[in-house]
């Protein structure tokens, strides 16, 4: 499990690189319920759902994975995305996550070629890659996504509340601003 220090950290990141306009911000949360290694988006859009973010794209009943990844990209046209998903990496980075200002490359790791995703995009590193990709995210433990996925959700909620409070601030500032020069 994250620390509250590395999720803090994480929503900063994140934060730096998010519109100034949340409203036109959207969560695409890539993978599937029918591996485990690759739930890691449907159960941070799970996560997101349940907290009332809007426009999120891809949960545990509803994912959005390589048969209709198209569709849920064109479904997104007019937004800012941020696209999530899981990754397989070298054995130390496992449980690490990482946000990247730019799109994602979704199924890169086991040899698909999909279109990207995303203005930026986030993703946890589930198991160790190299060899025989599908057999080790079918293998991958529950509870390492499953915090993973908290993780990233508590990064992303935490990002968004100092994102609209900064929004208002500014706009009270605005008022204010008019007011004192009327």
């Amino acid at each position: 499990m994250k620390t509250r220090k590395e999720i803090e950290a994480l929503s900063r990141q994140l934060e730096e690189l998010l519109p100034t306009d949340v409203s036109k911000l959207a969560f695409l949360c890539i993978g599937t319920d029918r591996s485990t290694g690759d739930s890691l988006g449907p159960l941070v859009g799970r996560y997101l759902k349940r907290r009332g973010v809007p426009n999120v794209i891809g949960t545990l009943h509803d994912p959005c994975h390589a048969v209709n990844l198209q569709e849920c990209l064109d479904s997104l046209k007019d937004f800012f995305v941020v696209a999530i998903d899981s990754c397989l990496g070298y054995s130390t980075s496992v449980g690490e996550i990482r946000v990247k200002d730019e799109p994602l490359r979704p199924g890169a790791g086991v040899g698909k070629r999909l279109p990207e995703a995303g203005n930026i995009h986030m993703f946890g590193v589930v198991n160790v890659g190299g060899f025989m990709e599908y057999h080790v995210l079918q293998s991958t433990r529950l509870s390492l996504v499953d915090d993973l996925a908290t993780a990233i959700g508590r990064a992303i909620c935490l990002a968004l509340k100092r994102k609209r409070i900064s929004a208002l601030t500014e706009v009270a500032s605005g008022i204010e601003g008019r007011q004192a020069s009327e």
